[in-house]
Protein backbone atom coordinates (compact mmCIF):
# COMPACT_ATOMS: atom_id res chain seq x y z
CA UNK A 1 0.00 0.00 0.00
CA UNK A 2 1.42 3.49 -0.68
CA UNK A 3 0.11 6.99 0.02
CA UNK A 4 0.54 9.82 -2.52
CA UNK A 5 3.62 12.11 -1.83
CA UNK A 6 0.67 14.69 -0.89
CA UNK A 7 0.07 12.83 2.02
CA UNK A 8 3.70 12.92 3.15
CA UNK A 9 3.57 16.80 2.88
CA UNK A 10 0.75 17.18 4.14
CA UNK A 11 1.68 15.00 7.09
CA UNK A 12 4.85 16.77 7.46
CA UNK A 13 3.07 20.40 7.21
CA UNK A 14 0.49 19.90 9.97
CA UNK A 15 3.42 18.67 12.15
CA UNK A 16 4.55 22.43 11.63
CA UNK A 17 0.87 24.24 12.89
CA UNK A 18 0.60 21.21 15.54
CA UNK A 19 3.90 22.72 16.37
CA UNK A 20 3.24 26.16 16.93
CA UNK A 21 1.17 28.08 19.45
CA UNK A 22 -1.77 28.35 19.25
CA UNK A 23 -3.41 31.47 17.43
CA UNK A 24 0.18 32.15 15.37
CA UNK A 25 -0.17 31.52 11.37
CA UNK A 26 2.24 30.66 9.00
CA UNK A 27 2.27 31.54 5.42
CA UNK A 28 2.85 29.27 2.48
CA UNK A 29 5.80 30.42 0.96
CA UNK A 30 7.69 29.69 4.46
CA UNK A 31 5.91 26.54 4.49
CA UNK A 32 7.17 25.98 1.16
CA UNK A 33 10.84 27.23 1.77
CA UNK A 34 11.12 24.99 4.79
CA UNK A 35 10.28 21.71 3.34
CA UNK A 36 11.76 22.64 -0.36
CA UNK A 37 8.41 22.43 -2.36
CA UNK A 38 7.08 24.78 -4.95
CA UNK A 39 4.86 27.14 -3.06
CA UNK A 40 1.74 26.55 -5.94
CA UNK A 41 2.39 22.79 -5.03
CA UNK A 42 2.35 23.09 -1.88
CA UNK A 43 -1.06 25.59 -2.00
CA UNK A 44 -2.72 22.85 -3.24
CA UNK A 45 -2.52 20.80 -0.55
CA UNK A 46 -3.29 23.56 1.84
CA UNK A 47 -6.58 24.03 -0.26
CA UNK A 48 -7.27 20.35 0.70
CA UNK A 49 -6.56 20.69 4.22
CA UNK A 50 -8.56 23.70 4.60
CA UNK A 51 -11.51 22.33 2.79
CA UNK A 52 -11.20 19.16 5.58
CA UNK A 53 -11.59 21.64 8.30
CA UNK A 54 -8.42 21.23 9.58
CA UNK A 55 -6.74 24.82 9.19
CA UNK A 56 -8.08 27.81 8.10
CA UNK A 57 -6.85 31.06 6.26
CA UNK A 58 -6.25 34.31 7.51
CA UNK A 59 -6.10 37.12 5.70
CA UNK A 60 -4.03 40.63 6.18
CA UNK A 61 -0.87 41.60 7.00
CA UNK A 62 -0.01 38.78 9.47
CA UNK A 63 -1.96 36.43 7.42
CA UNK A 64 -1.58 32.83 6.49
CA UNK A 65 -2.77 29.67 8.14
CA UNK A 66 -3.66 28.12 11.24
CA UNK A 67 -4.92 25.30 12.61
CA UNK A 68 -8.73 25.06 13.14
CA UNK A 69 -9.15 22.31 16.14
CA UNK A 70 -7.57 21.20 18.73
CA UNK A 71 -4.25 20.37 18.24
CA UNK A 72 -4.77 17.63 20.68
CA UNK A 73 -7.20 16.15 18.60
CA UNK A 74 -5.47 15.70 14.98
CA UNK A 75 -4.85 12.24 14.14
CA UNK A 76 -3.13 10.84 11.11
CA UNK A 77 -6.44 9.58 10.00
CA UNK A 78 -7.49 13.36 9.63
CA UNK A 79 -4.64 14.06 7.72
CA UNK A 80 -4.35 10.93 5.19
CA UNK A 81 -8.61 11.38 4.73
CA UNK A 82 -8.36 15.22 3.67
CA UNK A 83 -5.38 14.35 0.96
CA UNK A 84 -6.65 10.79 -0.11
CA UNK A 85 -10.29 10.90 0.95
CA UNK A 86 -11.95 7.80 2.60
CA UNK A 87 -12.70 5.19 -0.09
CA UNK A 88 -11.87 1.81 0.59
CA UNK A 89 -8.24 1.16 -0.59
CA UNK A 90 -9.30 -2.54 -1.83
CA UNK A 91 -11.93 -3.59 -4.31
CA UNK A 92 -12.86 -7.19 -5.16
CA UNK A 93 -12.99 -7.05 -8.77
CA UNK A 94 -14.23 -10.74 -9.68
CA UNK A 95 -17.31 -10.31 -10.85
CA UNK A 96 -19.05 -10.98 -7.61
CA UNK A 97 -21.08 -9.26 -5.22
CA UNK A 98 -18.52 -7.18 -2.82
CA UNK A 99 -21.02 -8.50 0.22
CA UNK A 100 -20.03 -12.39 -0.75
CA UNK A 101 -15.91 -11.63 -1.94
CA UNK A 102 -14.39 -13.39 0.83
CA UNK A 103 -10.77 -11.30 -0.11
CA UNK A 104 -12.75 -8.21 0.56
CA UNK A 105 -13.63 -9.07 3.70
CA UNK A 106 -10.43 -9.80 4.87
CA UNK A 107 -8.73 -6.99 3.30
CA UNK A 108 -11.11 -4.35 4.43
CA UNK A 109 -10.46 -6.02 8.21
CA UNK A 110 -6.99 -5.13 7.83
CA UNK A 111 -7.55 -1.76 6.65
CA UNK A 112 -9.99 -1.11 9.99
CA UNK A 113 -7.22 -2.08 12.04
CA UNK A 114 -4.62 0.11 10.32
CA UNK A 115 -7.36 2.78 10.01
CA UNK A 116 -7.73 2.48 13.73
CA UNK A 117 -4.28 2.47 14.88
CA UNK A 118 -4.24 6.16 12.31
CA UNK A 119 -6.93 7.55 14.50
CA UNK A 120 -5.20 6.91 17.62
CA UNK A 121 -1.93 8.44 16.45
CA UNK A 122 -1.75 12.17 17.75
CA UNK A 123 0.43 14.55 15.46
CA UNK A 124 1.15 16.13 18.66
CA UNK A 125 2.84 13.15 20.46
CA UNK A 126 5.57 13.75 17.14
CA UNK A 127 5.33 17.22 17.59
CA UNK A 128 6.78 16.83 21.45
CA UNK A 129 9.43 13.91 20.23
CA UNK A 130 10.55 15.98 17.71
CA UNK A 131 14.15 17.74 18.42
CA UNK A 132 14.55 19.70 15.43
CA UNK A 133 11.06 21.03 15.42
CA UNK A 134 11.61 24.54 17.84
CA UNK A 135 14.80 25.53 15.91
CA UNK A 136 12.60 25.71 12.80
CA UNK A 137 9.75 26.91 14.60
CA UNK A 138 11.78 29.21 16.24
CA UNK A 139 12.78 30.95 13.41
CA UNK A 140 9.39 30.92 11.73
CA UNK A 141 7.52 32.71 14.71
CA UNK A 142 10.58 35.25 14.30
CA UNK A 143 9.37 36.06 10.63
CA UNK A 144 5.65 35.77 11.64
CA UNK A 145 6.33 38.71 14.59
Amino acid sequence: MKYSQATNYALHTMLYFVALPVGKTIGVQRLAEVQKLSPTYLSKILTRLVKAGLIESTPGINGGYRLTRNKADLSFLDVIHAIEGTASLFHCDDGLDHQTCLIQEVMLNAENVMENYLKERKLVELAEKNSGLPQVLSALEQEAS
